[in-house]
């Protein structure tokens, strides 16, 4: 069996770092891009000037009206070019914060090419994953732990998109994914709620209706509830599979044994969940 999500959970800290970076909150408001308008425009900013509609899209399970008071502002303030530039430094300088001396090992060179080669093996596989194929038509960085960086953002860009069509599939909007997600506990429901801009109100709703559906009894996932879960786990699964595939298990295993470590100290500095690099965290999606 690939190991797709073994794989990808170790990646994650990597990746998700920037969206807890104290140096990435820095060179956003330097931009002039304050509060949660330098997390919308530079996860955004490889799609170009989108509209806040686009972000809503791609994004799924955030308040509309929380992505509207982001974009468009954000791109009268600085263009997404100024804005990736401002996200690749400030990726630069947490890394070389948090990892130290590792960021120019023989290690991080070896890890950032197998994940590179992983993270290139479906660049044709473009259909239905607009997060991925904007990030594809960015340039690779020179500097491994900058290219292990990408690869880790490409590959997490890549099982997201997927995961979308099995929530769409599954019939899900974005507060019922999150509504769901919570209720396997992985991550508290009013961390969700806050960090995704509904209410009370709207989140009772979700609930409301997805006990009507027969997902949730009294707020806990019924057994339907737990088979529906698992099932859009599975299939964000199958659809995430080929990058990790084309590496194979053993280089799999291999990429995991030599990033583990550094997602340790990186969890541990900067993530809301501490030393455990192989939890999901907070999702891009429910």
């Amino acid at each position: 069996m690939t190991l797709e999500r073994p794989t990808w959970r170790t990646l994650e800290p990597l990746h998700g770092m920037i969206y807890f970076s104290p140096e990435a909150t820095a060179a956003y408001e330097q931009l002039g891009l304050t509060g949660r308008m330098g997390y919308f425009a530079s996860r955004a900013a490889a799609l170009g000037p989108v509209t806040a509609e686009a972000v809503t899209a791609t994004f799924y399970n955030f308040n509309p009206q929380l992505v509207r008071r982001a974009i468009p502002a954000a791109w009268h303030l600085a263009s997404p070019a100024d804005i990736l530039d401002a996200r690749l430094n400030a990726v630069d300088a947490t890394l070389r914060r948090v990892l130290g001396g590792a960021v120019d090992s023989p290690e991080m060179t070896h890890a950032a090419a197998l994940a590179r080669e992983a993270a290139r093996a479906v660049s044709d596989e473009l259909s239905g994953r607009p997060l991925y194929a904007a990030h594809t038509a960015l340039p690779w960085p020179a500097a491994p732990h900058l290219m292990l960086w990408h690869a880790a953002t490409l590959l997490r860009e890549f099982r997201g998109d997927g995961h979308l069509a099995a929530l769409l599939t599954a019939g899900l909007s974005g507060i019922e994914a999150l509504v769901t997600h919570a209720a396997t506990g992985a991550v508290p429901a009013e961390t969700l709620r806050v960090t995704r801009g509904w209410s009370e109100t709207d989140w009772a709703a979700a609930v409301d209706r997805l006990e009507k559906r027969g997902w949730l009894r009294d707020g806990s996932l019924t057994e339907q509830g737990r088979g529906e879960r698992e099932a859009i786990e599975e299939a964000t699964d199958r659809m995430a599979r080929a990058p990790y595939a084309a590496l194979g298990d053993d280089r799999c295993q291999e990429l995991r044994l030599l990033v583990r470590p550094w997602s340790r100290l990186v969890a541990a500095e900067l993530m809301p969940w501490g030393t455990a690099p192989e939890r999901p965290g907070t999702p891009r999606t429910g």
